[in-house]
This record gives structure tokens, sequence and C-alpha cells, in this order.
């Protein structure tokens, strides 16, 4: 578990840097300076808003004339007037510089998870660090937005701090001193009274969790069976009004901390304006202050405590955020365990014959107490057809990952034309496959586009026609409202189409055979059909790759009888390998697998209890 307590790796300086230079880079240059114009409208503001009594006093007091009244009014009024007006345009302007800002961000953290090292999506740290950045950036008020209207509340009482501090310390510096420790000291004592929820926040999630997993079950529609035969009906309620008296009692707790913060604030308060009131008043009685500067350093004296205050809360605001900031900048500089962009560029002419070699090959996931695989040694030659057949857990897509470049060996290395993968660009390796696995990534997009996945440009039309061809397809795209052109997810679009289990593997197939790739890898996408159905389009893929080295996985034995060799994998290794005919003849492992399984496919089958 990770430390709550742990130094972020980024502090609220380069935090606060790194926004800056982001948004200066992005060309949002105005959020920056959106930010200072409004902290020193509010000082200039909260300034003309102090000298304005003092000044109309002062008129009063020298017997002033009516005309000089109204022009000390509207010496201050009137820009008063101007820095609201203005504020309110800055307001009104601010919200989409500090959302583009926020969107380039949400945009690098998704660049990030969609091309980092394959590996990395199986890091704790790396899924952990994920999660809580996408949380920063997820809305208007989280730590990536809301940093700007901390930027402008800081600067503005850093301003106002100066320019009151100066003015007191003119007036008298132990009155300066003493509205600076009572501020430092109350501000100290609410935060460690009104921390309370903060520091009892594991406390308060157990109470929430509960109670979230009593309001979702009762919203399930599934539910509403069993609460009518089983009677669940007094049990739910009796769970959820525990959960909710244990947060009353939390609450009421926490209350009764908040309030000694409160009464604390008021002794302050006391405590402070009571000795101003006689430091100024005994200076007024003395002749050496008028009434009008008495009002005005008494009411500086309010104004600078909440500058003090306002700077004290901002900071450790700031520091909150850029914990979550930090966040963000580490995910975006997650270590990458392949080459990328730094990996020698590799082209694979899909025409030529290529051959890869497993040596010694052994992976062990993280956390995992022995290895998924174990010494593999195994070529697959060119044009080769090599099935991969095994029981759950045998190690199967393990070993797709390993070929396809996933995944890195814990141990040995995986050769392409008898050099290490790990020497290229690993996207450039990529490329050079066509895979299909069991979870199809159909896309909110054309026909046309899924096909192509040609996302940025148009596809090749005539291409993507051969190809749904070769597949099966042109006869259901014709009869689509837009044909290649129809959208589909109707989740997404409304007028989008949802294809049939069936058709959907044939519009991966119609994929695979678009991108022309050196290498074809099919990873059991066929295990929701039945037997039958699975053998014929296995089969379809046979014919439509040939002269391609191609790899099958699958868990039914009977749908890989055409491929050159297969491979049996048990028990973390090869077992067995061979031809259908060989594995058959031999006996071990695959025979007795084959056998079980194709008794449940004859017709008219019946389970030996049922005889």
């Amino acid at each position: 578990m990770e430390n709550p307590q742990a130094k972020p790796k980024y502090g609220m300086l380069r935090c606060s840097a790194f926004m800056a230079a982001l948004a200066w880079r992005i060309k949002e240059k105005k959020v920056i300076l959106i930010t200072v114009a409004q902290a020193v409208l509010a000082v200039l503001t909260s300034l003309c808003g102090l000298l304005v009594v003092p000044a109309i006093l002062a008129v009063i007091e020298n017997q002033g004339t009516i005309l000089q009244l109204v022009a000390a009014v509207l010496a201050f009024t009137l820009p008063m007037a101007l820095f609201a007006a203005t504020d309110v345009l800055l307001t009104e302007n601010r919200l989409y510089p500090r959302i583009t800002v926020r969107s380039f961000l949400i945009g690098m953290i998704t660049e990030k998870a969609a091309r980092t090292s394959y590996p990395n999506l199986y890091d704790k740290r790396f899924n952990t660090l994920r999660e809580k950045a996408n949380v920063a950036t997820n809305g208007n008020n989280q730590a990536t937005e809301a940093i700007w209207e901390t930027f402008t509340t800081l600067l503005k009482n850093l301003l106002g701090f100066g320019v009151y501090l100066a003015m007191l310390t003119t007036a008298d510096p132990w009155l300066m001193a003493l509205v600076l420790a009572t501020s430092v000291a109350g501000y100290f004592i609410s935060k460690r009274l009104d921390s309370y929820g903060y520091r009892h926040r594991e406390e308060e999630a157990k109470i929430l969790k509960k109670l979230d997993y009593q309001w979702n079950l009762q919203q399930k529609l599934e539910i509403g069976k069993d609460m009518r035969i089983f009677g669940m009906k007094p049990w739910i309620q009796e769970v959820t009004q525990k959960a909710l008296s244990a947060m009353r009692a939390f609450h009421t707790r926490a209350e009764s901390v908040y309030i000694w913060g409160r009464v604390m604030d008021l002794l302050l308060a006391f405590l402070r304006n009571g000795i101003a009131y006689w430091l100024l008043i005994a200076q007024v009685l003395g002749g050496g202050m008028t009434v009008s500067a008495f009002l005005l350093y008494f009411t500086a004296v309010g104004g600078f405590t909440q500058w003090v205050t306002g700077i004290l809360k901002d900071m450790n605001t700031l520091y909150r955020q850029c914990l979550d900031i930090s966040t963000v900048r580490e995910l975006l500089d997650y270590p990458e365990a392949f080459a990328l962009e730094d990996g020698e560029p590799l082209a694979v002419d899909p025409a030529a014959p290529h051959e890869i070699r497993l040596e010694d090959v052994s992976y062990r996931y993280d956390g995992a107490e022995e290895d998924a695989l174990s010494h593999i040694n195994l070529t697959i030659h060119p044009r080769e057809k090599l099935a991969v057949v095994g029981l759950n857990g045998a190690g199967k897509t393990t070993l797709v990952k390993l070929i396809c470049g996933f995944l890195d060996p814990s141990s040995g290395v995986v050769k392409l034309d008898g050099q290490d993968i790990r020497r290229y660009n690993r996207r450039d390796y990529y490329r050079a496959f066509a895979t299909v696995f069991q979870d199809f990534s159909v896309v909110a997009a054309t026909v046309a586009e899924n096909v192509a996945q040609s996302w940025g440009s148009q596809p090749d039309r005539e291409k993507a026609a051969a190809c749904l061809e070769k597949a099966g397809l042109t006869e259901k795209v014709a009869s689509l409202p837009q044909g290649m052109d129809t959208l589909l997810v109707r989740e997404v679009y409304g007028e989008g189409v949802d294809l049939s289990g069936g058709e959907t593997q044939r519009l991966m197939l119609a994929r695979a055979l678009y991108k022309d790739a050196a290498f074809v890898v099919l990873d059991e996408p066929t295990a929701a059909l039945d037997p039958i159905a699975e053998a014929d389009m296995y089969q379809k893929y046979n014919e439509m790759t040939q002269g391609r080295l191609s790899v099958y996985i699958s868990h039914r034995l009977a749908s890989t009888r055409f491929c050159d060799r297969i491979l049996f994998l048990q028990d973390h290794g090869i077992a067995e390998e061979g031809t259908h005919q060989e594995l058959l003849e031999a006996g071990g492992g695959y025979a007795q697998l084959y056998h079980v399984q194709s008794k449940y496919y004859q017709e008219g089958y019946k389970h030996e209890e049922e005889i």
C-alpha cells in the first residue's frame, strides 16, 4: 500500500511552473494574464474600499465643501466600478482557457495510456497513477483546473499582504506584529480542528463504502427477484440503517470538534481587536492620530488578518492540488519498458519469408509464484501455420503476447529473423502483425473505417470492399442504410448499427486482411461460437492468409487440424508438438483431450448417467 505521507516527486514550485509552462506552450497565455490581472484588480478594489470612508471622514474633519466631499467619493467609487466591471469581463472569459489547458492534459494522459509499453498496463503503480490522474482531470473543480483559481487568490493575498503590511508598519510595528501573530495562531488552530474529517477520512470512507454498496444493490433490477423470493427487504433495511446511524454518529463527532474551531476564532478575534482598539485609541487620545486615520488603520487590521489567513489557506490548497498534479506528471514521465521512438526502425516486407524464434523463454507475471511459461524453445518457420492449443491457464495467450511483442520475456529472448526484437522500435514491430483477439475492438465509426483502421485519413474503399467480400460480408454491408459508410455502435450513434456475433467475426477478418501484414495471429477470437461455426471460421482465415506466417490459438482442438504444426501446452510448457494426425497417433495428452471434446460434438451423444 502506498504511503499517503510519502513526499511527492514534484514539489509545489515545479508543479506550478509545469502548469504555467503548459499554458504558455499550447498558446493559452491569456489564462496566466487573466490570473495576474484579477489578483491585481482584487487588491486595488480592496484598497479603494479601505480608503474611501477615511477619505470622506477627513474631508468632514477639515470642514471641506460639498464639492470636495463628492470628489472624494468619486475618486474611489469610480475606480471601484471600473475594477468590478473589468473583473466581471475577465471572469466571463477565464473558464474556457482553463478548460483548454485541462483538456490538453487529458489528451496527454490518454496518449500515454494508449501508447505506453504494454507491460505498464499490468503494473500496479502505473494503473494507480493512471486512476489518480484521471480523477485530477475529470472536472472543473479538480486540481488541474482549480489551480488557476488558487493562483489568483494566492497572488491577491500576497499583494494585499504587502500593501497592508507597509500601511500597518507606519502606524505601529507592535500592532502589525500582534495582528500577524494572532492570524497565524488562529489559522493553525482552526486548521487542526477543521481537519478532523480529513484525519479520519478512512473511517468515513468505510461507512460510505457500505452505504454506496447498499444504494447500488437496491438500484439493481436483478435484486428485485431475490427480495421477493427470499424476503431480503428487512435485511437490506437493517444494514442500511446501521450504516446511516454510523454516518450520523461520525458527523456528530466531527461537528462538535468544528464548533471549538469557531470558538477559538472568536476568542482570537476578540483579543486582536481589543488590543488594536487600545493601541490605536491611545494614539488618538495622545494627539498622534486623527479619527480618519484611526478608522483607516483599524479597518486595515481586519483586512490584514484576511490576507495572512488567505495566504496560509491558499498555500495549503496549492500543496494539495500539487500532490494531484505531481501524480499526473509522474504518470506522463513513467518509464517505458520497450524501445519506442528511440529503437531501431524496422520495416517487415509481407511478401518475404520471415522467422520468429523463442530461445529458452520464460515469463512470470508480477506477484505470481510461478512462471506462466517456462523455458520455451520454439521456431515458427516462414509461412508456417502454427496452432497453439491447451486447457485454460496453459499459457496460450501469454505465448501470443510474447510473440507479438506485448511482453518481453522474464528470461530468454524472442528473435525476428535472428535479431532480438528488443533492439527495434516496438511500434514498428507491431506493424508487422495482423491480430484478432477474443475481445473485439469495434469502434464507433463507419464500417469502412473499422476495416481500414485509418483514423485521420480516408480508407482505401476499393481495398476495404475487396476485404469485406473475401470475409463474406458484402451482402450484409450492401443491406445497411449507408453501405460501407454506415456507422457502427448504436450506443453512440442513434442511427448506428450493431452487427451480430458472426458478422463481427467476419468484420475482424476483413480488418486483418486489410492490414496485409507479414504475420497473422488469432487468439481465440471465435471462442463464443459453437464448435462447427468456429471450425468454419478458422478455415476461412486459413484460406485468406495463404503464404503468411500464422499462429492460431484455440482451446478446441478440432478447429486447428488444418495447421502445419500444433503445439499442445501443458504445465507452463510445450508438452507435445506435431501435426494433428501425429499427435493423435502418439496417444498423449492432446489425443486424450481431443477424444473427450469430440464426444460432445457427436450427434446423439448422451452422458453415461443419462443412459
